[in-house]
């Protein structure tokens, strides 16, 4: 076995984006023919090629990717070539001396049945279907697997009628027919060019619920969402939410859906949420199956949200696609940020908008503090799944936000049309995007694109200065930016600070600057460019308190951290809901840091009555949205604090957390306790905001009422598990109990799953709840699951679960200070990674960035890391993220 050192020393190959060339041979179009068997798939490509006219001098092979297919014989126009006529080496195809237009049919035998990579094409649960994206299809065929390839597919799928009696594929039916054989046929053929990423089929035996939509252009359209038979009462939420969709799209951004029928099949082993394929959108059924008895308002808000997103593809992903996998946040952040608007349309803005900020600062801040760390446009990878990342999706979307707060809503989308009309039927880059907003509006965002380029989290300074006598008000922006791996020195970003300013009674200031001739209202953005800039306001009678990145206008960090006074009253007052939330979030982490400094320091804990008093005083106003009271009332999370610290001391954050937990639910006792009963109704489940605010409030105080130790909170909880009426109730109860040594606790566990037994995805949710259980014995019972009847290692949803929970959300005990934690992922990491290299890479990043904690642990994840670099045949998926992570 290799030694760790020498696997560094044998990396796998790098690709830079530097070394990007246009493809030497085009493919016009592609016929495929599937004759379906789960041991043993034969696929017939012919495919039209001719050289690229844009490449001079061209003179180079024809080069195809081909992964674990085996080759069966190639015919160049018709005449078969023999083995001298080509050759085959590391994952690839080559044929030189072609004319320059040509056809070429290839066939090959696949095993879809031992694909457990759940890449290309495999079964799952008894179908067929395929995951393309980023480079499964090499898996079915020899192709030039590359998304500047934009192909018109044909396919034709031939398979048992009886085991397969729905066949799909991308685009719209054009034939069907059935054989003598017990066969039967279909061919479908889209119309649009795609890359081959785009390319999906699905054969199994599914039901079909139907629904249709008409355009605003006054053309019908087929929905189709297929599912097995036992889940077709759970399809209602996503087919409203589809339409919501496809209306929402037409609406803001004036786009249509352009094939006859829209499809969507719910897969149960599925390495992504969803796939966007051209007219087949392939979901995880996590993603998209819902019904109330079955799932909570968190699922029925991430599948409104992630059918809009892939709907969205279609435009903004399809129509236009990415050129090289570089560019992946072009179509992936700027579908995000149009997923985050539509949500935010669909349901309350600012809760949405603290969710996707949570999410940015708890993931992808720490993304960009460890060795992970990379642009939105990336510059290389050894392996381009893991680059399906925060920093690509979630920071990406905030760029594109920034753009529509400098252009404004109307600017923004002059930008989207122009880059829409300019570039349909493409394959094309971030600065093709950027360009078309710069042209829209006559501007220059030359500065701004270094949000592609540059990684890492920027940090504003504020200094500020009030003048009495003059009545002005001066504030100071500097920005910097920590150096990441590969990039020491940053050049200052473009950016926009949206702000305001209160006087003491917490009435907003109209804002103007000096040697403006009026004030342009009591909110305006501000545009930092370079490293340092002054703003003087005038007509500021007392000195002024500050609300600046409202809204959270650019993916910052702001410093110096403000005193308790100030965040109370901007708490209190501050009119935009994002930084009222904010300001309590910051004031909640400066009591937990000191708490931690005396945890460390073995000091007796206080909690003092700053954040008491604030959150009394915000559950006595009736007026407040009760889902923003709930987000205020939710402490920072454990991994968040963690950012704030030099050296992460999870023991002493898991005590200072619960310490201010408990002390809080036992000082406001009463208005929880008022509160709960408030909104513990009885009445039917509807998903709707109203009543996600207020069973989101209730459960939050029902968890408060738990951690008094009092046994009326006792009461209150089994008495909601066992008189819940949905989902949403029923677990977030059975979640609370999970996290206390009751007698009831493994009566309860035991009677949910023997409850819900037969339906996977539930028992998902009852295999995450203990592993995310905060008891000291969680590791143990996380082992006895991997051996339980409903646990499979090769179904993702199953790994993330159970693994994924235990390793990624529950801290305290993954990281505990025998290494136990370590091992036991190291161990599943190995394991998994000769089965699904994808989900093992996705794991080990819990480890990545071991440097941040205390030596002794530091010792044991690096221990464990070396490990895992000096197993035999690993893959470049876990290669690539342990690899960085020890030479960070």
């Amino acid at each position: 076995m290799d030694t760790a050192k020498d696997k560094l020393d044998s990396a796998p190959r790098t690709i830079l984006l530097k070394n990007y060339s246009a493809p030497a041979f085009l493919v016009e179009s592609v016929d495929l023919h599937f004759d379906l068997d789960p041991a043993l798939t034969r696929v017939r490509n012919h495919m039209h090629i001719s050289r690229n006219p844009a490449v001079e001098n061209n003179a180079e092979e024809l080069v195809l990717d081909g992964c674990d297919i085996e080759l069966v014989s190639i015919h160049l126009n018709g005449q078969p070539l023999t083995q001298n006529q080509y050759r085959q080496e590391a994952n690839k195809l080559l044929i030189p001396a072609l004319p320059g237009q040509f056809e070429l049919t290839i066939e090959t035998r696949i095993h879809p049945d031992n694909n457990t990579a759940l890449e290309g094409l495999y079964v799952s649960s008894g179908m067929f279907c395929t995951q393309c994206e980023a480079e499964g299809f090499r898996r079915i065929t020899f192709y030039p697997d590359r998304p500047d390839i934009m192909a018109r597919f044909t396919t034709t799928i031939v398979a048992d009628q009886t085991s397969y009696p729905v066949l799909l594929s991308n685009g719209n039916l054009i034939d069907q027919g059935k054989q003598d054989n017990g066969k039967h046929w279909i061919k479908w053929h889209d119309p649009f060019p795609k890359p081959s990423y785009l390319f999906a089929l699905v054969a199994g035996d599914l039901v079909c619920k139907k629904d249709s939509f008409t355009t605003r252009s006054g053309r019908p359209v087929d929905i189709h969402l297929y599912v097995e038979a036992a889940n077709q009462h759970k399809c209602s939420h996503a087919l409203v939410s589809l339409k919501q969709a496809m209306r929402w799209d037409e609406d803001t951004y004036g786009r249509e859906y352009d094939l006859d029928i829209f499809m969507i099949v719910a897969v149960n082993d599925f390495n992504m949420g969803a796939m966007e394929n051209k007219g087949l959108n392939i979901f995880n059924s996590a993603c998209v199956l819902a019904s109330p008895d079955t799932a909570t308002d968190a699922d029925y808000y991430n599948i409104q949200g992630i059918i809009g997103h892939e709907y969205f593809h279609n435009w903004s992903g399809n129509r236009v696609t990415c050129r090289d996998w570089f560019q992946l946040s072009l179509k992936e952040g700027f579908t995000v940020f149009r997923d985050q608007q539509f949500s935010a349309d669909m349901n309350s803005r600012p809760v949405k908008r603290i969710a996707d900020v949570n999410v940015l600062r708890t993931l992808q801040f720490a993304q960009d503090a460890g060795p992970m760390a990379h642009p939105v446009r990336p510059d290389s990878y050894m392996e381009i799944s893991n680059f399906y990342t925060v920093t690509v999706y979630n920071k990406g979307a905030e760029v594109v936000r920034m753009l529509h707060s400098l252009l404004g809503e109307t600017g923004f989308h002059k930008g989207t049309d122009l880059y829409f009309q300019r570039h349909d039927g493409q394959a094309v880059t971030t600065d093709d995007f950027i360009r078309a907003m710069e042209d829209a509006n006559q501007k220059d965002f030359s500065q701004f694109k270094r949000w592609y380029s540059q990684a890492g989290t920027p940090v504003i300074t504020v200094s500020e200065s009030y003048d009495a006598g003059s009545q002005t008000y001066t504030l100071t922006l500097t920005q910097e930016c920590p150096p990441t791996p590969g990039q020491t020195d940053k050049q200052p970003f473009h950016m926009p600070l949206s702000m305001a300013l209160f006087n003491t009674v917490g009435t907003a200031y109209p804002l103007q600057l000096d040697g403006e001739t009026a004030a342009t209202g009591t909110q305006r953005v501000i545009e930092l460019t370079e490293r340092s800039q002054t703003y003087k306001f005038i007509a500021i009678d007392q000195p002024p308190v500050l609300s600046i990145n409202r809204g959270f206008s650019a993916p910052v960090k702001i410093k110096p951290a403000r005193d308790e006074e100030t965040l109370a009253f901007l708490l209190a007052s501050d009119n935009d809901a994002f930084n009222r939330w904010d300001a309590g979030q910051e004031l909640c982490i400066a009591v937990l840091l000191r708490l931690i400094s005396d945890v460390q320091q073995g000091s007796s804990l206080e909690l003092s009555d700053t954040v008491a008093n604030a959150f009394a005083a915000l559950l006595e106003d009736d007026a407040l949205d009760p889902a923003l009271l709930a987000q205020i009332l939710t402490l920072p999370s454990e991994s968040y604090l963690a950012d704030q610290c030099e050296v992460v001391d999870v023991d002493a954050i898991f005590n200072a957390h619960q310490f201010m937990r408990s002390t809080l639910a036992k000082k406001l006792a009463e208005p929880l306790l008022l509160h709960y009963q408030r909104y513990n109704k009885k009445s039917p489940y509807q998903f709707s905001a109203d009543d996600m605010a207020g069973r989101s409030l209730k459960n939050l105080c029902l968890a408060y009422l738990m951690e008094t130790g009092d046994a009326a909170g006792q009461r209150l909880c089994l008495e909601q598990l066992q008189q819940a009426n949905n989902m949403t109730d029923s677990l977030s109860a059975l979640n609370t109990l999970a996290q206390h040594e009751l007698p009831e606790r493994s009566v309860e566990l035991e009677k949910f799953y023997q409850n819900w037994q037969q339906d996977p995805l539930v028992i998902d949710k009852w295999f995450a709840i203990q592993a995310g259980s905060r008891l000291p014995d969680t590791l143990e019972h996380v082992k006895a699951l991997l051996q339980h009847s409903a646990f499979s290692i090769t179904n993702p949803n199953n790994v993330r679960a159970v693994i994924g929970r235990f390793c990624h959300g529950n801290s305290v005990r993954f990281h505990a200070a025998d290494g136990s934690g370590y091992q036991f992922l190291a161990d599943q990491v190995i394991a998994l990674d000769t089965i699904n290299p994808q989900i093992a890479a996705r794991l080990i990043s819990a480890m990545s960035r071991w440097r941040r904690f205390d030596t002794a642990r530091q010792k044991l994840m690096q221990s464990q890391l070396e490990r895992i670099l000096s197993t035999d045949n690993l893959s470049k998926d876990v290669f690539e993220i342990v690899s960085k992570s020890l030479q960070q």
